[in-house]
């Protein structure tokens, strides 16, 4: 009698205070992305932003590796860990509307290092490694490494990490301005998510409408970026919640939010 063999998920997800927790558990693949990680990242990106329970995200790996990028025995068994919707790991052509956090711990490589970018903050172990090696391989990061590298730190250090395509250390990376908090090995996890728990204490209108403006704004011109502003934020200034925070600063208490 043949004993059934349950594997374990490729993508977890835990609720922690107002935070998403999402962890790629492909450890021994360097929880590299093949189609059902992928899909289960979507998935959880997409609950992300459905529920009004949650305000911020946290993304990361499981044994101590971020991500090596994509599954190359996947891929060339047929497979493509992209959406039609979200693109590669079902997140870096269409973040989640609300904040997300990356926590990252060993390395995050070629695609890894692309979800990475697509997130909005960084938490990093010290002895953490991040690179875009496609050119090594005679491959282009397009997973949004070269859109997004540029915008994160200064253009000529962008240029030489992505034409040289070696890993950069998490010192290096933090010298650039790429990263919020550096951290002991071991306790990314744990900084981003408290982190996260920071941000979910606040008016989720208005955390969502923030990131919004901060994204969206690069592509407004000057005549008219503060009327795009006032579409987002007037919504927020007529909402409930607007009046919640108020109240509860006259009041001297936290305040009570009701997402609406």
């Amino acid at each position: 009698m043949s004993v059934p063999v349950f594997s374990a998920p490729v993508v977890l997800t835990e609720s922690i205070g107002g935070v998403l927790v999402v962890t790629i558990n492909r450890p021994e693949e360097r929880n590299a992305i093949n189609l059902a990680a992928a899909q289960a990242i979507g998935a959880a990106m997409d609950e992300l932003d459905a529920d009004d329970q949650l305000t911020a995200g946290v993304i990361t790996g499981a044994g101590g590796t971020f991500c090596a990028g994509m599954d190359h025995k996947a891929f060339l068994a047929g497979e493509r860990p992209s959406l039609s919707r979200q693109g590669f790991a079902g997140l870096v052509e269409q973040p989640p509307q609300k904040p997300l956090i990356a926590a990252v711990e060993g390395y995050a490589l070629a695609g890894g290092f692309e979800i990475v970018l697509a997130c909005d903050l960084i938490v990093a172990a010290r002895d953490a490694r991040f690179g875009l090696p496609e050119v090594r391989r005679g491959l282009v990061a397009a997973g949004g490494g070269l859109l997004r590298l540029g915008e994160r730190i200064p253009y000529h250090q962008a240029v030489e990490w992505a034409l040289v395509g070696e890993l950069v250390d998490a010192n290096q990376a933090a010298s650039a301005g790429l990263i919020n908090r550096l951290v002991d090995s071991g306790t990314a996890r744990d900084e981003a998510v408290r982190l996260g728990t920071r941000i979910a204490e606040n008016g989720p209108l208005a955390v969502r409408a923030t990131k919004q403006i901060l994204t969206r704004s690069r592509d407004w011109t000057i005549a008219d970026r503060f009327e795009r502003q006032r579409e987002l934020t007037e919504p927020v200034r007529a909402s409930d919640d607007a009046r919640e925070g108020a109240r509860a600063f006259t009041e001297k208490r936290p305040p009570r939010w009701l997402g609406h």
